[in-house]
């Protein structure tokens, strides 16, 4: 995943710009990096962040930027900001998303005798592949036009250039973008929850496809947006922050609805609520609530020493983490029938592992709710899943359990109150060691996020998808 912050003011920009970009710090944890423009040019500075943290990493970098425009990211991918030189002028420019169809585009590039020089690991750089797609045309409004086109999948972007700041939604309107002001000063950020502690106010959500210009003094509509949404739904079942809002709805809002809709359907008899957190905290909220029963704290996390655990690249370590970073409160445990929210199961390995150690601590039952339906497909917009195969998946590993196969009657095993996806779940469940298991149904997610379903993508759980 990732996620991208952008600042055009009177004044200098790099604290608001080092403080937005910061707060996006749990969208990835692998590559940070910094871009601002002024009189002299543009001032660049990317970090590794994988084993510290973003503002341990960029603090140092400050007192040597110096601009009133600047484009912040942080990443699971690739290295940025990119500052490119083209018949354009001089530009910089971060993106966020993924591109499926990377090779394709490659190939052309290649036909028309252009090369790349941002290579890692033999992979092309999708930020340096935007950039030529950019410069292919005429004007940035018309650039930015093409690369949406053309691009399977989504890619959000910023270009910082002389006039000010390119903000671009992908065409399909995957991941957010939205403008915030203030005196003297707008800004551009994946998330809201990056706007209130540096004083701005929320002034526009961009729609899919849209494309506005930022300067200090404003933003201009330089393409209206399209008619077609598909806004990721795991924006606020998962990894979005509680504080942010998207299209105008508040993330730990729709959690608190998720765990309510789980509770009331539902029956089992349980002594106590408990989340897995931090992002099931707020549906085991919503649900304790809804059902009149405490709401504890089994587990809590030590994190100050420990690193971030959204996506490390390995992922035994990322297990190792995970497992360190909860510590169970015995006393509060031992002789207790707890119900669990958490925001999704995607392999499961981790939760085995948590589900075992309750059981050690003396838990009587241990039963799951999970805040989505069941993962069946790996997500193929985003870069949150992007190491995941379909056979990471639990969901796929029940179905090849119960058919030989892991793609047999996947249509059937994605409905809840089927005869497949009953025994799929119950799969899982003893897969789990847990006394209970029950998913949310998609209609009941959707309810609670409050958008139609047409203008969601769900397609990580019944494999509907637009390009």
């Amino acid at each position: 995943m990732g996620g991208f912050f952008g600042v055009a003011s009177k004044n200098d920009c790099v604290n608001d710009l080092f403080y937005g970009t910061d707060y996006h710090s749990h969208l990835g944890t692998r590559r940070g990096g910094l871009a601002v423009s002024n009189a002299h040019g543009y001032q660049r500075s990317i970090h590794n962040i994988e084993n510290d943290y973003f503002r341990s990493k960029f603090e140092p970098d400050l007192p040597d930027l110096q601009g009133n425009c600047g484009i912040g990211i942080i990443s699971d991918h690739d290295a940025q900001p990119l500052i490119i030189g083209s018949h354009l002028g001089t530009f910089a420019i971060v993106t966020v998303g993924k591109i499926q169809n990377i090779e394709v585009l490659a190939q052309k590039a290649s036909g028309r005798k252009l090369h790349f020089s941002e290579m890692s690991g033999g992979e092309i750089n999708p930020t340096e592949l935007v950039a030529m797609l950019i410069t292919e045309e005429d004007s940035f409004e018309a650039g930015i036009q093409n690369a949406q086109q053309v691009i399977q999948g989504s890619c959000s972007m910023l270009v910082l250039t002389p006039k000010g700041i390119y903000a671009a939604r992908d065409r399909l309107g995957r991941t957010p973008v939205i403008i915030g002001k203030k005196q003297d000063a707008y800004a551009a950020s994946s998330e809201t929850c990056a706007f209130a502690n540096l004083d701005y106010e929320i002034a526009h959500f961009l729609g899919p496809g849209e494309i506005v210009l930022i300067s200090a003094e404003g933003y201009e509509q330089r393409k209206a947006p399209g008619n077609v949404m598909q806004v990721c739904s795991f924006l606020w079942v998962y990894y979005g922050y509680p504080a942010s809002s998207y299209e105008g709805i508040n993330v730990e809002s729709v959690r608190y609805r998720c765990g309510a809709a789980l509770a009331r359907n539902d029956a089992v008899a349980i002594d106590c609520v408990a989340g897995i957190p931090d992002s099931g905290t707020g549906h085991a909220i919503g649900y304790a609530n809804e059902r009149g029963i405490p709401y504890i704290r089994p587990f809590v996390k030590y994190t100050p020493t420990w690193p971030r655990s959204f996506m490390p690249q390995n992922q035994t370590r990322r297990d190792l983490v995970a497992r360190m970073k909860l510590i169970p409160i015995q006393s509060l445990i031992e002789g207790k029938r707890i119900l669990f929210c958490e925001d999704s199961i995607v392999r499961g390995t981790q939760l085995k592992d948590k589900v075992q150690t309750l059981y050690v601590a003396g838990a009587k039952e241990v039963h799951m709710r999970p805040a989505c339906p069941t993962l069946i497909y790996p997500c193929e917009f985003l870069n949150f899943s992007a190491s995941r195969s379909t056979m990471d998946l639990i969901g796929r590993q029940a179905v090849r359990e119960l058919e030989g196969s892991e793609d047999a009657h996947l249509d059937q095993y994605a409905v809840a109150g089927t005869d497949r996806h009953t025994a799929m779940v119950k799969a899982i469940e003893k897969n789990l060691g847990l006394s209970s298991l029950k998913y949310q149904r998609l209609e009941d997610l959707i309810e609670a996020i409050g958008l139609p379903k047409h203008r969601l993508c769900t397609h990580c759980w019944d494999g509907s998808s637009f390009f």
